[in-house]
């Protein structure tokens, strides 16, 4: 029998179609590109915050015990500042009875501000040797520092041994470092400690030539003379001990304010100020103590760099002040290398207008000017303008970004993992209870539904498939009715719907023509073309079980049943594509519907399979048109008018899965942006008391933290665990993620049970893993992208192959 069924007159004018159409095919391809770019932005920030703790390009070599004969003896028995004039080294000393209190590996958060607090309760300078991933990530305490009169030098950007690296990687630590002291502080610096440094006799044939390269750049090299060990933890009175110099020799004297535990440096220091007070020693910075030298040279008629003290291997001569190295390109104050107009250099013109550097009883107390003074001690400060002081702003605003996004994801996704375990073992605990529950053999719905039932079959250009479908509705052991509704087709499906029908000898099938208004429109037609107060819904790629109707009307006896979900099965399983499918619809449908139905708040009842009580389908209004996830739109729409919705696991339909991944993405992109729509529209539920706010309160909460929100998130953990694979520890992490493949191998073995299902298509879950759930993430992350920007989506036909039948031996 065959019916024409006119259009409706929903102003759905195909006009209107196609320009939604246009809309979202000019939408897809941006979006996808604004998914793939936020996940590369964050996997950059990864990075750089990997960088920064020294687990991107860490190197923890250290070299010792190397040849120093290549290292001129001058140099390996010279004073702790080596510069390099014309390629030629030159050293300096401490002046007598001067020390020079200097900090390594800074700044900590913790250590360095009880430093600062020290020194300005003393009123003594220091010298803080930075390193520049930690400058970058405590910029506030480097501007503090410097402020308050300290002098810092460079101790690379991530306290590399310098000595086993290229050229480039050198260039690139010094210039990193100085982008992050201009982006703290507004400065750039000339002075320089090597990591893993001490005196000027530990250089040797391989730390020498990196010397004399940042020599030529113009950077001053910072020894020590004398090293408090404080890095030992040995004590107090051990850290004061070693770090006295002997008699009354001035000395560049080390401590460390960061790199490990430091309190017992934070004791000693006050005390040991105030020994070296006590003992009449004064302090100053590096560039006091060249000054201080510079002072002493005029007043004794010795010019600058003349040489005095050559057969000591010493010169107390200084590097020329107001030279630039080429990875500082700032400009010193007053211009890099502008003279003063008498023919002296800026640090010269201070020191004579000034005094003697560092008199008095601390560095910062010296006679002349405040201005003057600080100018003196912080000689090797050169101001960061243009490019590197934007640049240098630049990197520690990514750094700040990167400081708080990397943790607060890491935060977040640990949160995420222990749900995501929490929620495979209550699937596995409910699951089982259900099977138990429901494969009882005293276990009954009520009395045995027998009555007709009507079967409504939307079709659009199913030509393939229709055939087969009507095929297998024909064997069926429960009597119906078939309306078949042919949506606007093409390719003459209701024709061969009508002769299928005829060769197979069905007198119970109609065929109702109507113009093409969607799926919804189809199932609504047909719906109230039914003649029985039960409809079964089926898509036209599916085929049905001979007792599949049977079935999957049982739960009818139950008066509160008003929807059954069935058991969808991949018919086109053998390739790749659908064996990955197969693997995702045997556990979503044995594990997720199994502890939706005993937790009475089932999302959606497949479009492939699914039977409702027709009088309920027309109180909810039908099957809607508001969403493109019609089926997840009505099933909700139950819950909220007290309907239950059950799980019928024994009625199993064949439906074709997508066969090329183009066609997977389609489908996967509307069933999520129309999940998402459905839960929009029903937010409201949210708030519903009694039945409605049921699906609410523990329905919507697992559907969105479990079918959105984690899965967003899932691509993060694997980005996070190729990171940690790369950067942190291989095997810990590889072990981990086969751990993690583990239990999920556990619950598919699991739901394979329960749905008797063969194992071998297990051994497809690894490369699904790696391939297979990545694409998923990404069509969320793109639907989900969608529907915050508001575009809108048709429905998509897929092409189908009709390769799907009924199995052998199916009953």
């Amino acid at each position: 029998m065959t019916t024409t069924t006119p259009s409706r007159g929903r102003r759905r004018a195909p006009t209107r179609m196609q320009r939604a159409a246009g809309k979202a095919a000019a939408l897809q391809r941006p979006r996808v590109i604004l998914a793939l770019l936020l996940l590369l932005g964050l996997t950059c920030v990864m990075l750089l915050d990997g960088y920064l703790r020294a687990e991107v390009g860490g190197d923890q070599r250290v070299r010792d015990g190397a040849s120093a004969s290549k290292v001129p003896d001058k140099v390996l028995n010279g004073g702790p500042i080596l510069t390099f004039r014309n390629g030629s080294p030159v050293t300096q000393t401490i002046p007598k009875k001067t020390i020079v209190l200097t900090f390594d590996d800074g700044p900590n958060p913790t250590y360095t501000p009880t430093v600062l607090k020290i020194l300005k309760k003393y009123d003594v300078p220091g010298t803080f040797f930075l390193v520049g991933s930690m400058v970058s990530r405590y910029p506030s305490i480097v501007k503090q520092m410097v402020e308050e009169g300290n002098e810092v030098g460079i101790h690379t950007f991530t306290h590399v041994d310098l000595s086993y690296q290229s050229d480039a990687r050198i260039t690139r630590e010094m210039q990193q470092t100085q982008l992050a002291l201009a982006g703290a502080a507004g400065i750039t610096t000339t002075l320089f400690r090597a990591p893993y440094s001490s005196e000027t006799d530990a250089i040797d044939n391989y730390s020498y030539p990196v010397y004399k390269k940042l020599g030529a750049d113009g950077y001053t090299s910072v020894f020590v003379d004398t090293d408090s060990d404080d890095w030992k933890q040995p004590g107090v009175a051990k850290i004061i001990k070693w770090a006295t110099p002997s008699g009354t020799s001035g000395s560049s004297v080390l401590f460390h304010d960061a790199g490990g535990v430091r309190s017992q440096t934070m004791k000693a220091l006050p005390t040991y100020i105030e020994k070296m007070k006590a003992k009449g020693y004064t302090f100053t910075t590096v560039s006091g103590a060249i000054a201080k030298n510079t002072s002493a040279e005029r007043a004794s008629g010795t010019g600058a760099g003349a040489g005095a003290g050559a057969a000591a291997g010493t010169s107390t001569g200084t590097v020329e002040a107001g030279a630039q190295p080429s990875a500082a390109p700032s400009a010193a104050p007053g211009g890099t290398n502008a003279g003063t107009g008498n023919g002296q250099t800026p640090v010269d013109s201070a020191v004579g207008g000034a005094g003697t550097a560092g008199g008095g009883t601390g560095g910062a107390g010296g006679n002349g000017s405040g201005n003057r003074q600080t100018a003196i001690l912080q000689g090797a400060h050169r101001e960061a303008t243009g490019m590197t002081l934007y640049e240098g702003k630049a990197l520690i605003y990514a750094v700040t970004v990167a400081e708080w996004v990397v943790p607060g994801l890491a935060a977040g996704l640990t949160v995420v993992g222990v749900a995501v375990m929490s929620r495979f073992g209550m699937m596995l605990i409910l699951a089982r209870r259900h099977y138990r529950q429901r494969n009882k053999r005293r276990f009954s719905w009520g009395p045995t539904v027998t009555r007709p039932v009507t079967v409504i079959v939307p079709a659009y250009n199913e030509k393939e498939c229709i055939a087969n479908t009507l095929e297998s509705l024909a064997k069926s052991t429960h009597p119906i009715e078939v309306i078949v509704v042919d949506d606007g087709s093409s390719d003459g499906t209701s024709e061969i719907a009508r002769e299928a029908a005829r060769s197979f000898g069905m007198t119970n099938v109609r065929v109702i023509r109507q113009e093409n208004a969607g799926k919804p429109a189809a199932l609504n037609n047909g719906v109230r073309s039914a003649s029985y107060d039960i409809v079964v819904m089926m898509d036209g790629d599916t085929v049905f079980e001979p007792d599949t109707v049977r079935q999957l009307v049982q739960p009818f006896a139950d008066p509160e049943v008003g929807a059954v979900a069935g058991n969808a099965k991949v018919g086109n399983r053998n390739t790749v594509i659908g064996a990955w499918q197969h693997i995702e619809y045997v556990m979503g449908f044995n594990l997720d519907r199994r502890m939706y139905d005993l937790l009475r708040c089932m999302p959606t009842i497949p479009g492939a399979i699914g039977a409702f009580r027709r009088e309920a389908v027309l109180q909810v209004g039908g099957m809607s048109e508001d969403t493109l996830a019609e089926d997840t739109d009505i099933t909700i729409a139950m819950h909220r008018e007290g309907w239950r919705v059950v799980y019928q696991e024994h009625a199993r339909a064949w439906t074709e899965a997508p066969a090329s991944l183009k066609q997977l993405w389609s489908q996967r992109y509307r069933w999520s942006y129309g999940t998402m729509q459905a839960l929009w529209k029903h937010r409201k539920s949210l708030t519903d008391k009694g039945p409605s706010g049921r699906f609410g309160r523990v329905g919507m909460p697992l559907v969105v933290i479990f079918q959105i929100i984690t899965p967003v998130f899932a691509p993060l953990i694997d980005v996070f665990t190729v990171y940690s694979m790369i950067f942190v520890d291989f095997w810990a992490s590889l072990a981990m993620w086969f751990a993690v493949l583990g239990i999920q191998l556990l619950c598919a073995a699991y739901a394979f049970r329960l749905d008797r299902e063969k194992y071998r298509y297990l051994l497809m879950m690894p490369l699904q893993q790696l391939a297979y759930r990545q694409m998923m993430y990404l069509v969320l992350i793109h639907s989900s992208i969608t529907a915050l920007t508001g575009g809108r989506l048709r429905w998509q036909k897929l092409k189908r192959t009709g390769e799907v039948g009924t199995p052998a031996g199916a009953s």
